[in-house]
């Protein structure tokens, strides 16, 4: 009976919702889901798998101690960031009554919640869709607490902004994006795909003026600036990312390396090791010369191009990374999220397996990260499904951006040509055979 009734109770709270109206739906999943994150990252809930706030609370406000004193963190190797970086360590002080971990989850909320709003404004406008948002809400949601425990939430909003106001406005799509890029290098990419002539000179201008101009800056009023390059260059290979499913089997055949906690992540060192790490280096300079010819050869430019150029760009250096680490993801549902809020988009199937991967890697880090460090049958399981669905995504990403820029354009090019040679035959034959 209390079954029955339980069930009739769902299935009226269902039918209410769905009752609603589209903004409403949408406010109440990011709400909900929103909250079950803050309460997770302020202890409230306790999470599944080790504690993801100790990076705020230890090493970010650490960091915080050092920067406010004038200087980057010289002596320390885990910083390996660029230098605008530092704004969003020393933004906790935006709210001086909180504790600096409490104000940080705070500041990462908002900045969620700056997404969720510009993506469905956007999503309104004629050509676009509310599926963006609708990425963002779920996407964020499935990648777990780690959300908040990152300053990649804010870089991700300004990506999103960036992308958001390419169309109308290369200007200040390139200020922005290269304001990201200073904030964490990846949002460079999302320059890719500007279309062609005066909107690419102009975004890329101001998105090289701002990046000098803010480097100069910290470079003048902070010693150690560019002190991130050395500390990025000597990392190796991390236990999460593509390469290292080689040594995750190999360590079942007998291999004399080992995983240690290097340069603030967990990486493998032994031999081998440094010849893998060239080799993802390597697949990132193709990644990028492929990019590079489709830029060569591409003959449209739809309302989406730019963003969907993005994503396929951002996938691509991710997969090819030595380091996949969680919040990886987050820019990839950023991303996704701005291409689906253009109805020209093509990226649907790629972000759906993104979407997914998303799930996976909060199975894989948190939750059962020890397997993966152990390199037992479920770790490896994991890594081998996250990192085939990323693989995929990028494949489909790479063939959908080429088909719609390149290969059908062409293809109507020819089909163009066809008809107007059958066109001024058939007028040549009435010509030939008039009276």
């Amino acid at each position: 009976m209390a079954d029955a009734q339980g069930t009739r109770t769902g299935r009226t709270a269902l039918a209410t919702a769905r009752q609603l109206p589209p903004w409403a739906r949408f406010l109440t999943l990011w709400a909900l889901t929103r909250t079950v994150l803050l309460l997770c990252v302020l202890h409230v809930i306790t999470a599944p798998g080790p504690d993801v706030t100790s990076d705020v609370s230890v090493i970010y406000q650490g960091w915080y101690e050092v920067l406010r004193t004038g200087t980057f963190p010289l002596d320390d190797v885990t910083w390996q960031y660029p230098p605008a970086a530092a704004l969003a360590v020393l933004s906790p002080a935006l709210l001086p009554v909180l504790g600096y971990a409490q104000a940080f989850f705070v500041l990462a909320f908002l900045a969620d919640a700056l997404v969720a709003a510009l993506l469905w404004y956007a999503g309104r406008r004629p050509g676009r869709s509310p599926r963006g948002a609708w990425v963002w809400a779920v996407g964020v949601a499935l990648l777990g607490p780690i959300v908040y425990a990152r300053y990649d939430l804010m870089v991700t909003a300004v990506a999103v902004a960036a992308l958001l106001a390419g169309a109308r406005r290369p200007r200040l799509m390139g200020a922005l994006a290269g304001f990201g890029a200073l904030l964490k290098v990846w949002p460079v990419l999302l320059l890719a795909g500007t279309p062609r002539a005066g909107a690419t000179r102009r975004s890329w201008t101001a998105a090289v003026a701002t990046a000098l101009a803010l480097t100069l800056a910290f470079a003048v009023a902070m010693p150690g600036a560019l002190a991130f390059l050395t500390f990025q260059r000597d990392r190796g290979t991390e236990v999460e990312s593509l390469g290292a499913l080689v040594f995750h089997v190999a360590r079942h055949l007998g291999w004399r390396g080992g995983v240690q906690l290097n340069y603030g992540s967990v990486e493998f060192l032994g031999p081998y090791v440094p010849l893998v790490s060239a080799l993802a280096q390597a697949l990132t300079v193709a990644a990028f010369g492929w990019l590079l010819l489709w830029r060569l050869r591409a003959r449209a430019w739809s309302a989406s191009t730019a963003a969907d150029a993005a994503f396929t760009a951002v996938l691509l250096f991710t997969v090819t990374s030595r380091v996949i680490s969680p919040q990886y993801l987050l820019w990839l549902v950023g991303v996704a999220a701005v291409c689906l809020a253009f109805r020209s988009s093509r990226m649907l199937l790629p972000a759906r397996l993104v979407l997914v991967a998303t799930f996976v890697t909060f199975l894989e880090f948190p939750v059962w990260f020890s397997h993966v460090v152990a390199s037992d049958a479920l770790g490896i399981a994991l890594l081998l499904v996250r990192n085939g669905l990323l693989v995929a995504a990028s494949l489909a990403a790479c063939r959908a951006l080429w088909r719609q820029t390149v290969a059908e354009p062409r293809e109507r090019e020819r089909q163009l040509t066809e008809d107007g040679e059958v066109s001024r035959a058939r007028s040549a034959d009435t010509y030939a055979t008039a009276p």
